[in-house]
């Protein structure tokens, strides 16, 4: 079976991260809160960010890794994200949000099939072994 992803993005959202990239350089997103569909990734510049060793890299959307906080993978662990972007204002922090958009997740359980290979996968990468990884 081909390797799951855990994050995906639209194309929308992908040409986003293309013009911040132009304009800041490389990028990262973290999820550190949300319940549900309509949660606020943060984008930031990679240099700014420093990972947590509990944060947990769920894989790279349009080249730009994405790290969840350790509490948060633990309510999120069964679910694939998809990074979209929608009209609004987000968070103050985070690059998008001068341009009146913001980020979004929006969410889906594994299918039994996905969280099995998953499972033989064991845990993503977490901490420091999650921050070496280049995205």
């Amino acid at each position: 079976m081909a390797t799951v992803e855990r994050v995906d993005i639209t194309p929308a959202a992908a040409a986003l991260i293309e013009r911040l990239r132009a304009a800041h350089g490389p990028l990262l997103f973290h999820q550190s809160g949300g319940c549900c569909d309509g949660s606020a990734p943060m984008c930031y510049p990679r240099a700014e960010f420093r990972v947590g060793q509990h944060d947990v890299r769920l894989g790279d959307v349009a080249g730009v890794p994405f790290y969840m906080g350790g509490q948060q993978f633990e309510y999120w662990r069964h679910t694939h994200l998809t990074v979209d972007v929608v009209p609004g204002r987000g968070s103050g922090f985070s690059l998008e949000a001068p341009e009146g958009v913001r980020f979004v997740v929006r969410s889906r359980l594994f299918t039994d099939e996905e969280w099995a290979a998953l499972e033989a996968e064991g845990e993503p990468p977490r901490g420091a072994a999650a921050a070496g990884t280049p995205g």
